[in-house]
């Protein structure tokens, strides 16, 4: 798992990803997210990286 910055601009992305919910409610802006970690996972494609993410992401969430 990559936990270094890998991305080129990543402000870019970030502020991309912003506009992307612009206008969307919970509802919609929760399944854009959703719809996103899938296709990213699924660019990554290795099921041990994608679940080390998930392992690392809980961290602290659950009391």
């Amino acid at each position: 798992m990559i936990t270094d910055p890998h991305i080129p601009d990543a402000d870019g992305f970030y502020e991309a990803w912003l506009r992307a919910h612009e206008g969307l409610s919970e509802t919609q802006s929760a399944d854009l997210n959703a719809r996103l970690v899938l296709l990213l996972a699924n660019q990554c494609g290795e099921q041990d990286v994608l679940l080390s993410c998930v392992a690392a992401a809980s961290e602290g969430i659950r009391a």
